[in-house]
């Protein structure tokens, strides 16, 4: 079976003061998480005090690549299939995402994949993901 992607209208972003440098990158094409100035842990998702040693943390670029840690393609919400996958991040962070540009149903947990930015309602971006 083959079931390829095909894009949907997304929501504009709800941005806070805390995510505005995430979506602010996403729109210049740049994958940003967050790492500890103090144990220099990268983390995901945003905040600002590190989950494992409590230390500040700042806005650093990512890579954008990653594997497929797990990946489930849907079929009944929303108005046509996609698939929702964990990414772990070459930086060693997972990411809950979108599988995007492919047949779906070749998704393969292992997969190599990197980050694309998909434009939403009102102008901006949302990292996904589409094979390497």
């Amino acid at each position: 079976m083959t079931t390829l992607h095909q894009d949907r209208p997304l929501a504009a972003n709800a941005v806070d003061p805390v995510t505005e440098p995430f979506f602010a990158g996403a729109k210049d094409g740049v994958l940003r998480i967050r790492r500890c100035t103090a144990c220099a842990k990268p983390h995901w998702y945003p905040r600002p005090i590190c989950p494992f040693c409590m230390g500040d943390t700042e806005w650093v670029d990512a890579s954008g690549q990653g594997t497929v840690y797990s990946v489930s393609v849907t079929r009944r919400a929303g108005p046509i299939p996609y698939a929702i996958a964990y990414v772990t991040l070459d930086e060693g962070v997972t990411m809950l995402t979108n599988i995007v540009d492919c047949d779906l149903d070749a998704i393969r947990i292992g997969d190599r994949v990197t980050v694309c930015f998909k434009p939403t309602e009102g102008g901006g971006a949302l990292p996904m993901f589409r094979p390497a």
